[in-house]
């Protein structure tokens, strides 16, 4: 029987600081505990963070793709990835903020298409806002995960950025509220932020998976649903995340 190709799901937002990559490592982390494939993509490419929060040290990154599809010398995938877990592989993010500028995002777009035969899921971080990469990039996804904090400045630019969804007639969005990231950010009901943004919100992280010593974890590279001795303030928390992981397989 033929391989179903992978899932690509992107994350995004419209301001930065709202912690979407390191939801979406540990978003990660689930998948592999699932005996999934991961390959997770940083096209933040002047400001990812990807490789740094795991302290990998990548030989090659995502400006090698573009470069080498751009003068024939590209052979493989595999040429590019830093294996981090069994069931996780990275691609990196450029160093140099001279090689960022270079990326043909055409380039990206098409490894993107053909790493799908040897991935369960594809996780592709962006930069915040709608930059033309990003707008590619959120054309050629599977699913949009977009993350947000309840913060009056990001409530007014994901009202914005909904608009342009909504013009655009995308529906494969998921919104996630993060009220992990800063616990006392805590301005609006759900209620009000939906009637403020125009659209629902998909999913929460709740204030309880706040994770005080996150530092320590960032310091030693880990993905903490990776570790077993992690206890959440409630085992609940844990499985909401899960539960949403196995959504997101089904959507």
């Amino acid at each position: 029987m033929e391989r179903i190709k992978g899932k690509m799901i992107t994350i995004t937002s419209s301001k930065g600081g709202v912690g979407k990559t390191i939801f979406l490592t540990n978003l990660a982390g689930i998948f592999a505990k699932m005996n999934l494939k991961v390959l997770l993509v940083d096209c933040d490419f002047m400001g990812g963070a990807i490789a740094l929060n795991l302290d990998l040290k990548p030989q090659k990154n995502i400006f090698h793709i573009s470069d080498d599809l751009a003068n024939n010398r590209y052979h493989s995938y595999e040429d590019y990835i830093t294996p981090y877990h069994k069931n996780i592989d990275v691609i990196a993010a450029c160093k140099d903020p001279r090689q960022a500028l270079k990326i043909d995002i055409s380039y990206i777009s098409l490894f993107l298409k053909q790493v799908k035969n040897y991935y369960d899921i594809i996780l592709v971080d962006t930069t915040h806002g709608l930059t033309k990469e990003n707008v590619i990039l959120l054309d050629q996804t599977d699913m949009i995960l977009y993350v947000m904090t309840n913060d009056l400045m990001d409530m007014k630019n994901t009202k914005a950025f909904m608009e342009v969804m909504n013009d655009s007639g995308v529906n494969n969005l998921e919104v996630i509220l993060n009220n992990s990231r800063d616990v006392g950010l805590n301005y609006f009901s759900k209620y009000d932020i939906r009637s403020m943004i125009g659209k629902n919100i998909d999913y929460s992280l709740d204030r309880s998976l706040y994770i005080k010593n996150i530092t320590s974890f960032l310091i030693e590279g880990e993905i903490f649903t990776l570790n077993k001795s992690l206890t959440f303030k409630d085992k609940n928390d844990l499985r909401k995340l899960e539960k949403m992981a196995q959504d997101l397989i089904e959507m």
